[in-house]
């Protein structure tokens, strides 16, 4: 028993953890800007004590009329910084935002700093490529909790 105790103090706190957020942000195009809304879940695995990888799921809407909910499908691999901190870079593909619009691959990178023992907050940076149409830059703040 006192081994397992053991481990289970010296196990990184982000260890195999799921997450949920809220977040919002700033998209914008081809000189236009709006704002944005949504939330993600994911999931992040240990790859050892300094790396990370995950996969996360997102539902956002940009706040302006003829929009609709786009969805994301990502990956995210990264550093761990310590125990609290974790820098990443991440890629997906997002549908349509539009029925004008097309769908999107994308790119970025983001930085995640917990807050005590189940929340956190993160900042993230996306480019992303459209086929036939300018591409596109967001970037959103986002809170949440880890589980």
């Amino acid at each position: 028993a006192a081994a397992a105790a053991s481990v289970a103090v010296a196990s990184p706190a982000f260890a195999n953890e799921a997450r949920v957020e809220a977040r919002g942000g700033a998209v914008w195009s081809n000189g236009d800007t709006e704002a944005t809304a949504g939330i993600a879940a994911g999931y992040d695995f240990d790859l050892g004590q300094s790396t990370f990888a995950g996969v996360e799921v997102s539902a956002d809407k940009m706040l302006t009329s003829n929009t609709k909910v786009a969805f994301g499908f990502n990956a995210r691999a990264g550093a761990k910084l310590g125990e609290t901190t974790k820098l990443y870079a991440l890629g997906g593909y997002t549908t349509e935002p539009c029925d004008a619009c097309k769908g999107s691959w994308g790119a970025g990178a983001g930085f995640q700093q917990a807050f005590g023992k189940s929340l956190y907050g993160k900042l993230e940076y996306r480019h992303d490529f459209v086929g036939g149409l300018p591409d596109s830059n967001s970037v959103v703040a986002g809170v949440g909790v880890r589980f």
